[in-house]
């Protein structure tokens, strides 16, 4: 059999839980999920562990932070001046945001504590920090480089 290899398109179906269990998405009653191995379409540490698999091979890998959404980062959370949030906007703990960056790319920020006076915002990924465990099935090579 053929091992997925970077360039190839593949197809997976995926569990993926936190290292205390808990599930935080799965591909379970969806289409598996299609990326191309290189890209960087999806997290680090998922790419290089489907890349030397073969079509129909199952897995559990665990992903470190490192190579998943990185360290919880300290500088991440901000507190705003409220008069900076636009008016009309319910902002309240765990309302997600978007932010715009300094080269105009959108940042999706979620809204941690709010007083009359400020808002307090987390910019890291809600997994950031975490280490990912998966569990991992290639469907399909798709499409081979």
């Amino acid at each position: 059999m053929t091992e997925a290899k970077m360039g190839d398109v593949v197809r997976i179906n995926y569990t993926g839980r936190l290292t205390n269990g808990t599930q935080f998405d799965s591909s379970a009653g969806k289409e598996p999920l299609e990326f191309t191995i290189g890209l960087g379409q999806v997290i680090k540490g998922l790419e290089a562990h489907v890349a030397g698999m073969e079509p129909g091979n199952k897995s559990t890998v665990t992903i470190p932070c490192a190579e998943a959404y990185g360290p919880h980062r300290a500088e991440a959370i901000q507190t705003l001046d409220r008069a900076k949030v636009p008016s009309g906007i319910d902002v309240r703990p765990g309302t997600q945001l978007q932010a715009r960056t300094a080269d105009g790319g959108v940042l999706p920020i979620t809204v941690v504590e709010v007083d009359e006076q400020s808002v307090k915002v987390d910019a890291n990924h809600p997994l950031a920090g975490q280490d990912l465990v998966f569990d991992v099935e290639l469907v399909e090579i798709v499409q081979a480089a």
